[in-house]
C-alpha cells in the first residue's frame, strides 16, 4: 500500500522524491517522509504524520541540505498508529542508515525481541524499524548495504519491499521485494526505484521489472538485480506507454472527476486492436493456446472490491458467449477453501494495480494447483500479471484516485472480450452475434460520453442530498453488480452506509429498511430487455414507494412506464441488456463523488484506504 520512491544521480533528491511521492500519495497518506544523503555525505532525515503537504510544511521550517542519493515514503499505517515517530524513514547504525518498507513483516515480533534482549532502543511501534536496526546491525560487519540487506531479507518473513541508503556509501540505494511491488527506473546518468512507475515517469519512461525475492542495487551509472541467494538475474526492460501529464488533474477539480471524464477512452483504449473485422481476436491469450481453451470446463475469476464486481458482469457474458461455467470469488477467501482445481480450469485473476495482495497469492495457489491463469490488469511490469500465464491489459491509463471508476468499466470490456473470444474459439457463438456485440462494444464510449452529459443534474441531485445517512441500491440480473459498485462507491466515498442488494431479494428482506424517506437507487432494465425483467423492477418500484421510499430510477431513454413511478430519472442511452451496465454505473460515480464534494470530504484520498492493497 505504501508509496516508496529511491533516487540516486546529479539532480536535487529532494524535488525528485517529493515530486514522486506527490504522484504515489495514493498508495497511502497517513504520514510522509525523505532521507537523503548530502554533498557532505552526511545522512539526513524528515518525516511527518499527515498527508504529504505537512512533510513539505516540515522541511520548509525544518530544511536539511539536499544531495544525490535519497529514499522517500509516504504511509499507509499497518504496525503503529499514523504518528511522526511511526513515519518513515526509520533508522539503524546510531542514525546512519535509512531503510523505508512497504508490507508486513510477520515474525517482527520475534525478531525485535532478539533485539532488545541486545540492548537495543527502539523509537517506533513499527515493524519496519525491526527491519532498519538489523540491517544497521549487518552492515557494521559486511561494511556494505547489499550484502547487509541481503543477509537480514533471508530472515525475513512476510510481504516487503525494502529500501536502504547509509551514509557511508553515498551514491547506492539498495531495494528488495518479497510479494510487495518494486521496478526500476533507467535514467540518464540517474536511476530510480518505485513502489510504481508514477514514482519517476516525469524522468524516464524506460523501467526494468523486478522479480521475487530479488534484491536491486542502483548507482548513477549503473543497476544491478540478484536473487536473495546473490546470484545474478536477468531484468526485462520495458517502455511505460504513458507520460507524466497523464497523472496529473489537468484543472480538474479532483483525480475521481478526471477519470470518469476518461472513462470513454479507457474502454475505447480496451477495445483498439482487438476488435478486428467485425470479430475479436485476442493475441495476448497465446500464451495459453485455443486448444487449451477449448478444453476448459470451468471458469473462476478471483477480484476484489470493485474488480469482483466487474467479474460479476464478465460472469453474466462469458457463460452466454463460451457457455462455460463461471464462478467469481473473493480473492482473500478462495485459497483459503481448498477449491477444486484442475488443468481444464481457468482462472481469471482482475487487478487494476497488478499487486493486490490476496490476488496475488491467489493466482499462485491456482498455478500450482495446475490451472491456467490468464490476469486482466492494467499495470505494465506489475506481479500479478508475471505471475500468470497470459495477461490481457486494460490499457485504461493512471488512476490515481483511490476509489476506482475508468479501471471498473475497462475491466467490464475485457471480460466482455474475452467471452467473445471464447465463443469464437469454442464455436459457441456464430459470427453474426459476434459482429452484432463488436459493434454495441464499439458504441458504449460514445454512449457513455453522453451519459456524462447529465453530470450536471447529478451534482444538483447530490446538493439535495448532503445529509442523507443511508442510501439503498437494486437491481436485477446484470443490473445487481452495478448496484453492488453504486454502493460500494458510497460508502467509500462519502462514508455514509450504503447497501447494494438483487432486486428479486427486496421481499426476502432488505424491505424492511424501507422507511419515509429512504433514498432508494433502482437500476432499471430496458423494457426491450428479453427476460421480461422490466415489469417486475417496476413492481419492486411500486412495492417501495408505497412504504415511503424515494426512487432515483436509472433507466433508458425513452421508458415511459418507470416515470409515473420514480421521482428522479437519470436516463442513460438505448444498449443490449448485457452492456447496459456499462452505461448505467457512470450516474452512480458521479454521484458519489459529487455527494462526497458536497460534504466537504476529500474524494482522491478517502478515509482510511489506499489504491493499491498489498497486504493481506
Amino acid at each position: 500500500m505504501c508509496g516508496i520512491v529511491g533516487y540516486v544521480g546529479d539532480s536535487k533528491s529532494i524535488e525528485v522524491l517529493l515530486g514522486g511521492l506527490r504522484r504515489q500519495e495514493y498508495r497511502g497518506y497517513d504520514s510522509a517522509g525523505i532521507a537523503v544523503i548530502d554533498v557532505d555525505g552526511h545522512l539526513d532525515s524528515r518525516k511527518k504524520a499527515g498527508k504529504l503537504q505537512a512533510l513539505v510544511d516540515e522541511l520548509e521550517s525544518n530544511p536539511i541540505a539536499d544531495g544525490a542519493t535519497g529514499i522517500g515514503h509516504t504511509r499507509w499505517a499497518t504496525h503503529g498508529g499514523p504518528t511522526d515517530r511511526n513515519a518513515h524513514p526509520q533508522l539503524g547504525d546510531n542514525g546512519k542508515l535509512a531503510l523505508i518498507h512497504n508490507g508486513i513483516i510477520e515474525n517482527f515480533f520475534e525478531l525485535k525481541e532478539e533485539l532488545l534482549a541486545e540492548g537495543a532502543v527502539f523509537t517506533s511501534d513499527t515493524d519496519s524499524e525491526v527491519a532498519a536496526l538489523l540491517v544497521g546491525k549487518a552492515y557494521q560487519e559486511t561494511k556494505d548495504v547489499t550484502e547487509a540487506l541481503r543477509q537480514v531479507v533471508a530472515r525475513l518473513h512476510g510481504a516487503f519491499t525494502l529500501l536502504v541508503v547509509h551514509e557511508d556509501q553515498p551514491g547506492v540505494v539498495v531495494g528488495a521485494r518479497r510479494n510487495s511491488p518494486l521496478v526500476i527506473g533507467l535514467g540518464d546518468g540517474e536511476n530510480f526505484l518505485g513502489s510504481d512507475v508514477a514514482a519517476f515517469v516525469e524522468h524516464t519512461r524506460r523501467a526494468v521489472e523486478i522479480g521475487q525475492d530479488q534484491i536491486a542495487t542502483i548507482r548513477t551509472d549503473s543497476v544491478s538485480v540478484t536473487d536473495f541467494d546473490g546470484n545474478p538475474v536477468e531484468t526485462k526492460e520495458y517502455e511505460i506507454n504513458w507520460d507524466a501529464s497523464a497523472a496529473e488533474k489537468g484543472g480538474w477539480s479532483s483525480f475521481m472527476a478526471k477519470e470518469i471524464s476518461e472513462e470513454p477512452e479507457a474502454v475505447a483504449k480496451t477495445l483498439l486492436g482487438r476488435v478486428v473485422a467485425e470479430s475479436v481476436r485476442l493475441p495476448e491469450l497465446d500464451g495459453i493456446g485455443d486448444e487449451i481453451l477449448e478444453n476448459i470446463d470451468r471458469i473462476v475469476i478471483i477480484a476484489c472490491g470493485t474488480a469482483a464486481y466487474a467479474g460479476m458482469l464478465g460472469k453474466y457474458a462469458i457463460e452466454k458467449w463460451s457457455r462455460i461455467p463461471v464462478d467469481v470469488e473473493l480473492s482473500h477467501e478462495f485459497r483459503y477453501r481448498d477449491p477444486i482445481l484442475t488443468e481444464r480450469t481457468l482462472v481469471v485473476s482482475i487487478s487494476q494495480s497488478g499487486e493486490t495482495m490476496d490476488t496475488l497469492m491467489a493466482v499462485k495457489y491456482a498455478k500450482e494447483a495446475g490451472a491456467q491463469v490468464l490476469s486482466i490488469c492494467n499495470t505494465q511490469g506489475s506481479s500479478i500479471p508475471r505471475e500468470s500465464h497470459a495477461v490481457l491489459y486494460t490499457h485504461a491509463g493512471p488512476e490515481v484516485a483511490v476509489a476506482s471508476t475508468k479501471a471498473f468499466l475497462a475491466q467490464v470490456t475485457a471480460l466482455y472480450l474475452l467471452g467473445l473470444h471464447l465463443g469464437r474459439v469454442r464455436s459457441t457463438i456464430n459470427p453474426d452475434e459476434i459482429a452484432a456485440a463488436a459493434a454495441e462494444l464499439n458504441d458504449i464510449p460514445e454512449k457513455i460520453a453522453e451519459v456524462l452529459l447529465s453530470a450536471a443534474s447529478i451534482k444538483q441531485l447530490a446538493h439535495w442530498m448532503t445529509d442523507t445517512k443511508s442510501v439503498l441500491f437494486l437491481g436485477r440480473n446484470v443490473g445487481f453488480p452495478v448496484a453492488l459498485e453504486g454502493a460500494l462507491k458510497l460508502k467509500e466515498l462519502a462514508y455514509i452506509h450504503a447497501e447494494g442488494f438483487a432486486a428479486g431479494e427486496l421481499k426476502h428482506g432488505p424491505i424492511a429498511l424501507i422507511e419515509p424517506g429512504q433514498i432508494v437507487f433502482v437500476i432499471v432494465p430496458s423494457p426491450r430487455d428479453p427476460l421480461s425483467l422490466h415489469p417486475k423492477v417496476v413492481s419492486n418500484i411500486q412495492e417501495i414507494r408505497a412504504r415511503g421510499a424515494r426512487v432515483i430510477a436509472i433507466a433508458e431513454k425513452g421508458d415511459a412506464a418507470v416515470l409515473p413511478f420514480a421521482d428522479e430519472v437519470i436516463p442513460i442511452p438505448l444498449a443490449g441488456s448485457l452492456f447496459e451496465p456499462l452505461l448505467a454505473v457512470v450516474p452512480l460515480h458521479i454521484f458519489a463523488m459529487e455527494l462526497s464534494a458536497a460534504k466537504g470530504l476529500d474524494v482522491d484520498q478517502p478515509r482510511n484506504l489506499a489504491k493499491s492493497v498489498t497486504v493481506e
